[in-house]
């Protein structure tokens, strides 16, 4: 049998050499920058959030923090998600109810940055698509459309905030009024945003430009926004027109008074980022990055 200690004493060499600390990398404890281009858009029941790529070669994904309100008014950034890719969808939100929103980049040492530098809050409103009113000129039955309980009514119901028409020459929408005290008459108004691919494209309801006469002429493609009676913002897009029926997208902003029906990229209004100390402690394990 061979003798054991040649091979014992090798080992040991071997330990010994492994041991040298001149030749470990000094650890990575520089975080990347925070990220840039955050901005939301707004969701039926969620928030979909974006950002630009950070350009390190080493971050590994990015850390989703939400708030109640903005940083620096006693409101600490919960984390609520991470992920590799550049958006990010905050779900399970209730309708009508403002958050706030930032995003920090994380390495592959596990530095994480400071959070991003634009304040970037959103308010999630109920949507739907496909929705079918028929023209009161052939029954009033289902003509018209309830914005606050996403139900069709008739356009009598005094319920109804707007219903369709076609009178064989010109295809309108109509808005209503509500008597909201003796002689005293609140009505909804309404106007046309122009043409654009989806109805993404109007995302802040205008201070003016409301039609004189309650009323406009639909047309395919177009997008437009309403002004309830009782103080609610909504949009609708035509997808398609025929002399029974119009089809259109919808969306309505449950909030009272506010104007946001899409969430716009907010430009920063912070000259450096937010540091972690945003960040609330002790809030639990959340998977991912």
């Amino acid at each position: 049998m061979r003798s054991a200690i040649p091979t014992l004493l090798a080992l040991l060499v071997l330990g010994v050499a492994g041991c040298d600390e001149t030749s470990t990398a000094p650890r990575d404890v520089t975080p990347p920058a925070a990220p840039r281009g955050f901005y939301s858009v707004t969701g039926d029941g969620q928030v979909s959030l974006r950002w630009l790529a950070n350009t390190e070669a080493d971050v590994a994904g990015y850390r989703l923090y939400q708030a109640p309100c903005e940083s620096g008014t006693g409101c600490p950034y919960d984390r609520i998600g991470a992920t590799s890719a550049t958006d990010f969808v905050a779900s399970g939100l209730t309708n009508g109810v403002t958050r706030y929103y930032a995003v920090a980049a994380v390495d592959q040492a596990g530095n994480e940055s400071a959070l991003s530098y634009e304040t970037v809050f959103d308010t999630p409103r109920p949507q739907g698509a496909g929705l079918a009113l028929l023209n009161f000129v052939n029954g009033t039955g289902n003509s018209g459309w309830d914005f606050s309980a996403f139900t069709r009514r008739d356009k009598n119901d005094p319920l109804t905030d707007m219903y369709y028409g076609d009178n064989g020459s010109v295809r309108q929408m109509f808005t209503t009024g509500v008597q909201v005290s003796p002689g005293v008459f609140s009505y909804t108004d309404i106007q046309d945003y122009g043409y654009a691919a989806s109805l993404d494209a109007v995302d802040f309801a205008p201070s003016a430009g409301w039609s004189p006469t309650g009323t406009v002429e639909l047309i395919p493609g177009h997008c437009y926004v309403v002004w309830t009676w009782d103080d609610h913002y909504a949009k609708f897009r035509v997808n398609s027109i025929f002399q029974t029926y119009v089809d259109i997208d919808w969306a309505y902003q449950t909030a009272a008074g506010n104007g946001e029906l899409r969430a716009r990229q907010v430009k920063p209004q912070h000259s450096s980022p937010r540091s972690p100390s945003w960040i609330r402690s002790g809030t639990g394990p959340v998977a991912g990055l």
